[in-house]
Order: structure tokens, then sequence, then C-alpha cells
């Protein structure tokens, strides 16, 4: 898919890799973009259409939908960590995580899909993480949604080839962005990060992995389990 005279819209934009994804697509030439966040007025990009989206409020992604009518690509980038543990963790704060991770995403993708089918098709990028791969201590919560999410992006690929819209999924991992702050470990630069997004949308890639330590992650999956958790008894 090019992005040149695409419209897109992407959620979360109005910090971190949302803000970045934004600023791109426009520097790519796409024709319009929906700039969306909980806040609408947190969104401080030029020449961008501010939409107030909340993906957990299942109307305000209806009216989003609505207002959107003629969108392409649909960036699914808004998502939440609460640093919460499975076994021991505020069960409200897990159940946050996934009505955020998954649950939003599946209420965009399933708001979005007929826009996209009317408009030729068009892409689907889901801002996934190497979390979804493998868990730590006091992110087990976050893993698990991401996780959810991953299958999800390939679940509603298959549903919606008919359609001819490509979806994609992005795996990254530690980014600079407000998520990450308290992470003292390097950290990829949003910008680069975005910039492989999107040349593996023009591309019409249905993954992409955007550092190396994703790439070697993604290798390491078909090793006995303890490679990834040696730790664990």
């Amino acid at each position: 898919m090019k992005i040149a005279n695409s419209v897109a819209l992407v959620t979360g934009a109005n910090r971190g890799l949302g803000r970045h994804f934004a600023r791109q697509l426009l520097e790519r030439g796409a024709a319009k973009v929906y700039a969306t966040a909980r806040n609408a007025d947190a969104v401080d990009l030029p020449d961008v259409e501010v939409l107030p989206l909340d993906i957990t409020d299942p109307a305000a992604v209806a009216a989003a939908a609505a207002a959107a009518g003629d969108v392409n690509l649909l960036v699914n980038n808004a998502g939440i960590i609460t640093g919460q543990n499975l076994v021991t963790g505020d069960p409200a704060a897990i159940r946050q995580e996934l009505d955020t991770n998954f649950y939003g995403t599946l209420e965009m993708v399933r708001a979005f899909a007929p826009v996209l089918a009317a408009n030729g098709g068009g892409a689907i990028l889901n801002v996934l993480s190497s979390m979804s791969w493998v868990s730590y201590e006091y992110a087990t919560a976050y893993s698990a949604a991401k996780a959810a999410q991953w299958s999800l992006t390939n679940g509603v690929r298959v549903e919606l080839a008919g359609q001819g819209t490509l979806v994609t999924g992005l795996h990254l991992g530690p980014t600079d962005t407000d998520m990450t702050a308290s992470l003292d470990v390097p950290k990829n630069d949003p910008a680069d990060v975005v910039r492989a997004a999107l040349d593996g949308i023009e591309a019409d890639l249905v993954e992409v992995l955007a550092d190396q330590g994703v790439v070697e992650l993604k290798a390491a999956l078909s090793a006995d389990p303890r490679t990834l958790y040696p730790g664990v008894v």
C-alpha cells in the first residue's frame, strides 16, 4: 500500500509512537491524517485533523468511524501498561490492560473494517511488542494482553483477506517513549521504529520486526522455554 495520498487514522497520537506516526505519515504525503486521543487538546501537531477518541468506549469508536469515513489506513497505536502481575496484581488494572490493548484494538478493527472495505481494502497496522512473546516480572499482565493482541492481529488478517485489507503487526523492543521512561535499558529511537513500520506497510509486509532484539527473540521461540526463562524451576 502506498502512503502517498492515503487517508490515515492514528490512535494515541498525542505523544510517543502515535505522534511520530502522524507526523511521518504527513511527511510521506498522506492526503489526510486523523490524529486521535482521549484528550483531543493534547494533540499539538499541525496539519492533522484531530478527533477525540477513547478506544475503550464503543460509542466513541463508532463516532470516530462515522466521522472518518474516508480512511484507508488504520494505525492502532493506543495502549497502556499498568505494571501488574497476573497472580498478585490488581484485577481491575489487569482488566484495564485487556480492555485497552485487546478489546480496544478489536473495537477499532470491527468499526473500521467496513470503512476500509468501502475504500478499496487499505491496511491496518497494529502496534504490538516484544512482550507479545515473552513475560517479565511486574508486567506479566501486559504480556498477556499483548499476546492476545498478537493473536487478534493474526485472526483479523485471515478474516479481512477477502476484502483486500492488509493487516500488519509491528513488534518492537523497549523504545524511548513515556511508557518506558522508568526503564534503564537501551532503547530504540521511536522515529526509527515508525519509519520501519511505514516501510513495511508500503512493502505489503504482514509483520515488521523493528529491532535486532525482536528478530532474535522470535528466532528463540522454537527453543525450549527455559531458554527464555532460565530462572524457572
